[in-house]
């Protein structure tokens, strides 16, 4: 179970933090999300980083890709740099100790959903052509809202499908909770969470679900909406997210990583606390102040 950290202050500070709110798993940027522009070589600390994850147990760790990236949309020059972006993080994994990418599916930027899902498919398969065999390509599911992709766990399996067999050995998906819910899927019980988890293992197989992103919702169930709320205090609550943390199939397959506001307010440790009671078996939370609902994501979208 980990937690996605900025590294604005260094891989080495982000994975002290780590082991300090009692992370054994860990997901970062490896540069600017919002730039195509990307570091020539990796940070001084990478391996210390690298070491230092090693020697305490976090693991796997996993690059978010950047949020430019667009597998399934037709124009240039955007379609070009998304698979080249995306090759350079695959290639640059090693680097930090990861073995997974985590890229969202993208838009089919209304083209259709039948040539998007042609062209993303195309797009892993060059993408993951020489990566490093220790790699995984993890495509996230969407909440469903405009041209995107991804919100159906069916949607999942004809993306899987449409990747030539020989591509498809590296590639995995990641559930997100919030996604889930603004997609529509009622995963505020614990038989509604253990029912998509079923189906997607029907569908894709759970050896498939290499991420789940647990977040809370400040979105409404179908809403197509994606706002994040700390763990037990959204619209999902306690139950469900408790359910993914529980699943007796998901351990030494499946790492559980929370993308939940607050960071640099020191509610990183908040949320890591309340999904380890949740994962040892709590029923209820303890009531987060005001202040709470007043932090920023931005800790989470930077890189040095």
């Amino acid at each position: 179970m980990g937690i996605h950290l900025g590294v604005g202050g260094g891989l080495l500070k982000a994975a002290r933090r780590a082991r300090q709110i009692g992370a054994t798993a860990l997901q970062i940027f490896s540069d600017n999300p919002t730039a195509w522009r990307r570091r020539p070589e990796p940070p001084a600390d990478a391996p210390e980083f690298v070491a230092f994850c090693a020697r305490e147990g976090i693991a796997p760790v996993a690059i978010h890709a950047s949020y430019l990236i667009n597998l399934a949309g037709p124009a240039e020059p955007f379609a070009r740099q998304s698979v080249e972006g995306l090759t350079y993080e695959m290639h640059r994994a090693p680097a930090y100790g990861a073995t997974l990418v985590n890229a969202h599916i993208g838009s089919h930027r209304g083209d259709g959903r039948g040539r998007g899902i042609a062209r993303l498919a195309a797009n892993v398969s060059t993408v993951l052509a020489g990566s490093p065999a220790g790699v995984r390509l993890v495509l996230e599911n969407s909440a469903g809202g405009g041209d995107t992709l991804g919100g159906a766990l069916e949607e999942l399996a004809t993306i899987l499908d449409a990747v030539s067999a020989g591509d498809s050995d590296q590639l995995a998906f990641c559930l997100d909770t919030g996604h889930l819910w603004g997609a529509g899927y009622d995963i505020s019980t614990a038989e509604g969470a253990g029912s998509v988890l079923d189906r997607f293992n029907e569908l894709l197989g759970l050896d498939r679900l290499a991420l789940v992103h647990l977040n809370d919702s400040r979105s409404l169930l179908g809403s197509r909406g994606d706002r994040h709320e700390h763990i037990g205090a959204g619209r999902i609550e306690a139950a469900g997210l408790a359910a993914f943390l529980r699943d007796p199939r998901l351990p030494g397959r499946t790492a559980l990583v929370m993308e939940t506001p607050g960071v640099d307010e020191g509610f990183d440790a908040v949320n890591m606390r309340r999904s380890w009671l949740l994962h040892g078996g709590a029923d209820a939370l303890p009531i987060l102040p005001p202040r709470a609902f007043r932090t920023s994501r931005a800790s989470t979208r930077r890189s040095s």
